[in-house]
Order: structure tokens, then sequence, then C-alpha cells
């Protein structure tokens, strides 16, 4: 079928659920977190200490049925993956990885290398970058490019001259504010008056860079947002929180055993100090954070799956330009590692371009001729 995705015109493809997620038996869902916030927001309850007693409940819960908390990290899953590999005895694997699994995908290279034809990454978190001490850095890059082609791109540059200084004047002088709005949470009849501050704007505005078909209206959504006119974005991220299910026991292990455990809270506050603007009373840009992880008390994984390595499998990586979590950087770090690796550059795209249609023949190319140089036209995606 001409139509297919080339990811499985000519192979068979399988799609790994990783221990603990949601198809998977146990799956460490983690409701009670969501729950907890749901709750300070309906009642105005300090977000951080409420995110903890949703931690502290799903812990106990998971660790009463018996579960090893402790068993849930990227180097158990390469294993898994490697163990999947034998059972099904697959001599020749070509392993795709997006974002975290990105990283994922390298840990597999890296302790079982041995029936690995290729790799294709998209926007890949590898595990030997600390991203605690890069993700306030990361958003405002993304940030900053889109300020810039706004500059030069825009019709009206009274409108919008300078918003890159005014933004961050702006969430600088409303540090310490809280603001309210009345909210009706649906299936409900009653509003709620629900206080909110910097953080949920910032919140907002990560999740539309992350939004490829959003991106383009950031500039006037700062434009919004320093104008005081905020309720239809805290409305709408409000939605987001009352209409979610909560965090996942498998990404707080996960994160706190690879990430977290090696993150230096120097580096995190130095990031504070370059951009003061984000700095807020309980914000975090990421969902995991230091008190989460001490609560969920899981054993880091070993010092040396922390560590990169080389390789010379053939690999295809692909960053988008916009990406405010795993910028296209990575992609030159892990090239410097895997020197048979390609990398593809997606102009105004964000996180996880590739997988989308515009990768798909790019894709396709790479999967027949790993080391075959791939070339594009260079209007919407450099190769280099």
């Amino acid at each position: 079928n001409v139509h297919r995705r080339t990811l499985i015109q000519n192979r068979d493809f399988i799609a790994f659920e990783q221990r603990g997620t949601q198809y998977a038996v146990p799956n460490l869902d983690c409701g009670e977190i969501g729950e907890a916030v749901k709750l300070a927001f309906r009642y105005n309850l300090p977000k951080d200490s409420m995110v903890l007693v949703g931690v502290k409940r799903c812990r106990e819960k998971l660790v009463a049925a018996g579960i090893d908390l402790s068993a849930y990290n990227t180097t158990e899953n390469a294993a898994d993956i490697e163990d999947l590999r034998r059972v099904l005895k697959i001599d020749s694997i070509n392993l795709f990885g997006i974002s975290y699994s990105g990283g994922l995908m390298m840990t597999v290279l890296k302790h079982y290398p041995s029936h690995i034809r290729s790799l294709i990454l998209d926007s890949p978190l590898p595990e030997f970058v600390g991203i605690d001490e890069e993700e306030i850095v990361n958003f405002n890059e993304s940030l900053n490019t889109i300020f810039e082609r706004c500059a030069r791109d825009s019709m009206d540059k009274a409108l919008y001259s300078g918003l890159k200084q005014r933004f961050r004047d702006y969430f600088t002088s409303i540090e310490e504010k809280v603001f309210s709005i009345p909210y009706l949470e649906r299936g409900t009849r009653d509003s709620l008056k629900i206080k909110y501050s910097k953080n949920e704007l910032l919140g907002f505005l990560e999740n539309t860079i992350g939004d490829f078909s959003t991106i383009k209206d950031i500039p006037f959504i700062v434009n919004e947002m320093i104008a005081g006119r905020n309720s239809v974005y805290i409305t709408a991220f409000l939605d987001g929180v009352f209409s979610g299910g909560g965090a996942s026991g498998m990404r707080l292990s996960v994160y706190c055993s690879d990430k977290m455990a090696f993150a230096k809270d120097g580096l995190i506050e130095q990031q504070y100090r370059v951009y003061p603007f984000m700095r807020g009373a309980g914000y975090y840009l990421n969902d995991v954070n230091r008190g989460m992880c001490k609560c969920w008390n899981v054993s880091p994984i070993a010092d040396e799956d922390k560590e990169p390595f080389y390789s010379n499998v053939p690999a295809l990586l692909g960053g988008g330009e916009l990406d405010p979590a795993c910028r296209p950087i990575y992609n030159d770090m892990i090239h410097h590692y895997l020197p048979n690796s390609q990398r593809l550059h997606f102009l105004n795209q964000s996180h996880c371009p590739l997988i989308r249609r515009d990768g798909n023949v790019f894709i396709g190319d790479f999967l027949e001729r790993p080391y075959a140089k791939i070339v594009t036209d260079g209007k919407y995606v450099k190769a280099y």
C-alpha cells in the first residue's frame, strides 16, 4: 500500500510498551497526583504540598501491591527490549525512539549492540544530558527564536516591537503577584474562584510551543498576557488540569532514578540567575521535581549508564528548531559519539518533527540505505 508510512512499507514494525505504562501489567498509574492537583486548584491550596500528598499516596498504593519502584528505569527498559528481541528471534533490528525513548534506544545500543542495524531518533534526550540543568535555558532559546522571527517578519511593528524585552519585564514584575479567575469545572453548576500566578501563564506558553499548530500564535498570546487579558488562556490551562488523569508512576521512577538523581542543584539555580523572569514560587517547568523524587525514593541507575559512548552504527537524528525541551544541540552532541549519524533540522517546528508526515520520506530513504547521504531542498528541512 503506497499510502502506508515508510516505517511499515517494507518491514515489520513492533511497538514496545515499556514496563509500568498504560497497557503494561502492572500499570503504575498515579491518578492520586492528578486528584491532588485538582484539589489544590479547587480550594486554592498550596500546589507543591498537594502534589507531594498525591505522590505519597500513589507510592503507598504501589508498594502495598508489592511493586519495586526502583525496577523501573532506562537500564531495565533496555534489557526488556533485548529480551523481546531474543524471544522473537530477531537477528537485525532498527530502533526508533522519540524524546525520552531516544535515550532509551541509545542505551539499548550501548548494552546490546550486536543485532542493531540502525537508529532513528526523533528529538532524542540522551542519558548523558542533565535536562534539569538545561530546561529553563532550552525553553527560552525556543521562545527567543520565535520573538526574533516575529520582530523580523511581522507587518505590525508597533504591536510587536520589543516583545522579547517586554515579555521579560512583565514576567519579572509579576513574580509575587496572584490573580484570580471564575472557573466552571465541567459537570458542575457552581463556578470556582481559582487563584493563579505567573506559573500557570508560563505553563500555558510551554504547552503552546509544544503544539505545532499554535506556535504561530505565541507573539499574540504574549502581548495579550502583558495587557492582562489572561482569562482565555488560564481557562484553557485549567481545562487541561481538570480533564487530566495525573502523572505516571513509571515516569516518576524513570525520571527520579535516571535524571534527578544526577542533577546538580547549583547548575539548576544558575539558570534562574540568567533568566530571573522565570523564577516563581513553586514553579517548575518540568512535571517532576526534587521534592517529588525525595518522596518517591528510588535507587539511581549506575553511574556508567549516564556516560556517553561511541558507536559506528548509522543513525538518523531529527530535531525541531523551536523545540522547548530537547534542543537540536542534543543531536549535535549525539553525532559526536555516533559519527555515522545524520541530522535533520526542521525549521519552525517543535518537539518530535521527524515522526510527522514531513519526515516520512527521510525515514524511508534512511531505512533502505542507512549509510547514504540524506538530501533535502533546504527550504524547510536542513540535512547536515
